[in-house]
């Protein structure tokens, strides 16, 4: 993703084009490293990842998706409220708009969505239709024997099952828009768009990721019956079976000063798992 600042500036403006080149250049160069390494770790064909991309530029939000991670806005409605409005589409197979994309674009397969333990998913192995790698379920090229079940898939791939077309929305941002909430599926899974948006209005600005993913936690533990704090010492790799990892990053939108024009530090951030912090993204110049 490190090319949209440098495209960005080349054409003086950014486009959904140049975000869309992004992701593609992104999931070329990882199923280069698949390509690379697929022969000593064949499990590399396995790995994917959901990408969600918020640009603000030059007063426009513009936000980029792949997979079921979701961007919300907070703005302030009537009466001062808070309203939680999503901004991104959601490619998860849980939903019946995707179960239909995919059975029109496969209309010969009648595999090609499969309920499997009460969750619709796409051949019976994953639920999200679009993703960064999973090229096993891209590129014939790099199936999975039956060594490997779990990602074995009975007939030979045709036609790429996923893709990794992002989904792509602007909004031109307006004085009521008062944050935005960038998380993965692990929070919207434990909470509404509402009910977040009004967390983060309610509370300080500092320490408020954390309190998002501690009110989805202490959700995830009670859905359990489980204490929060029992939640906590449960390990890692077992974790997973109590609820799906989180990430958030909440971005401020200070129009007074932008209307100011005072100068504000430029930052780029990226989140995953275990780390958060500046990213080598190149900062646009406007």
């Amino acid at each position: 993703m490190d090319s949209i600042g440098g495209h960005a500036r080349e054409k003086g403006a950014l486009s959904e084009d140049i975000l869309r080149s992004a992701f593609s250049a992104t999931e070329d160069g990882f199923l280069t490293l698949v390509r690379r390494t697929c022969g000593i770790k064949p499990l590399m064909a396995a790995i994917g990842s959901c990408c969600l991309v918020g640009v603000i530029w030059r007063g426009t939000l513009y936000v980029a998706n792949l997979g079921d991670s979701r961007a919300v806005i907070g703005s302030l409605g009537r009466s001062n409220k808070i309203v939680g409005e999503q901004l991104n589409k959601e490619h998860n197979a849980s939903l019946e708009e995707v179960r239909q994309e995919l059975r029109s674009l496969h209309p010969n397969d009648s595999h090609i969505v499969v309920m499997k333990h009460g969750v619709w998913r796409i051949k019976g192995i994953i639920q999200v239709s679009r993703s960064i790698g999973d090229a096993y379920l891209k590129r014939p090229e790099f199936s999975l024997d039956p060594t490997f079940p779990r990602f074995h898939l009975p007939e030979p791939l045709g036609r790429p099952v996923l893709t990794a077309e992002p989904s792509v929305c602007t909004r031109v941002l307006q004085p009521n828009d008062k944050f935005i909430i960038f998380a993965s599926d692990g929070l919207w899974e434990h909470m509404t768009n509402q009910e977040a948006v009004e967390i983060v209005h309610n509370n300080p600005r500092a320490g408020i990721a954390k309190r998002l993913l501690k009110t989805a936690l202490s959700e995830a533990a009670r859905k359990r019956e489980m204490r929060y704090d029992d939640l906590k010492k449960v390990e890692k790799g077992v974790r997973r079976f109590f609820h799906d990892d989180i990430t958030i990053v909440v971005i401020f939108i200070d129009h007074d000063l932008l209307e100011k024009k005072q100068p504000a530090p430029e930052l780029s951030v990226k989140g995953f798992i275990d780390t958060v912090g500046p990213s080598s993204f190149n900062i646009f110049k406007d």
